[in-house]
């Protein structure tokens, strides 16, 4: 679930401090294959470049005293690893993994730059996030932790984000925090995401023939054959969207389940035969 806060509270600052600069004007900088970094148009980027692929262009930050600092996301999407440097970030970043549409997740992959048109000066922000879509589209992405209004700097960064990414296809989000039961839901079924759970002990068909009507959660569990052996397969087909619940309510043994859509089972699929491939 993307819940999208990209206009809270920065309408009255970006129209009343700034404007927003040509989006030929803004240039986009990245690491390359060997590491150093490489500056281009980001018009030209943006068609030319695949960021999904590529490492963050700078290291997230390691602030004393906080009790969460940078860690790792491992992608069901991907079969790798994302960077992540906030517990904001790393919730978001569950949301587009469980998301079927999403087919390559980067952090900090790219750095934006421009000259303020307001005051001359050379303005830089690195957005949190990158998303690549099956459609070919991206989603540029911040994470902030809470649903406050923005910054001045932020709230600047936005609108330039915002056009430079309409200019090529891509969107800009900044991304709030889901509800606690719905993030608490999805932490859950994310311990589940790895391909070995989709048909631990053979119970794929039979989970899945289970909840082919909607019943609750256990007892559709225990109909599939043993418990324990079929509740991470009922988890992954939940994680996944082959099987669907309402997530907006604690899970639990009577939460009731039912199929999930055709189009989340069958992207699901090629995914996993995807990185059964690489």
């Amino acid at each position: 679930m993307i819940i999208d806060s990209s206009q809270d509270g920065l309408s009255a600052v970006v129209d009343r401090v700034c404007r927003v600069p040509e989006s030929g004007a803004v240039e986009a900088e990245f690491a390359g294959a060997d590491g150093t970094l490489v500056q281009r148009r980001w018009a030209e980027a943006a068609v030319a470049i695949r960021f999904e692929q590529l490492q963050p262009v700078a290291p997230f930050p390691v602030v004393p005293g906080r009790r969460w600092g940078p860690g790792w996301w491992w992608s069901a999407t991907t079969a790798g690893h994302v960077m992540h440097g906030s517990q904001a970030m790393c919730v978001q970043l569950m949301a587009l993994d469980r998301d079927p549409q999403v087919v390559g997740l980067s952090a900090r992959p790219v750095r934006l730059m421009w000259r303020d048109p307001d005051s001359g000066r050379t303005l830089t922000w690195v957005p949190q996030l990158f998303a690549r879509y099956g459609d070919g589209s991206a989603l540029l992405a911040d994470c902030p932790a809470t649903c406050a209004p923005t910054g001045e700097r932020a709230a600047r960064a936005a609108a330039v984000l915002e056009a430079a990414c309409a200019a090529v296809g891509f969107t800009y989000r900044r991304l709030v925090p889901p509800d606690k039961v719905v993030a608490a839901n999805v932490r859950w079924l994310a311990g589940y995401r790895h391909p070995r759970h989709r048909d631990a002990g053979g119970l794929e068909q039979a989970v899945l023939e289970a909840f082919a009507t909607s019943r609750p959660l256990m007892a559709g569990a225990a109909a599939a054959g043993e418990v324990l052996t079929a509740l991470p397969v009922v988890y992954h087909a939940l994680w996944s969207g082959r099987l669907a619940a309402n997530l907006a309510r604690p899970l639990g043994e009577h939460t009731l389940v039912s199929a999930g859509s055709s189009k989340a089972a069958g992207d699901d699929a090629e995914q996993e035969r995807e990185q059964h491939a690489r």
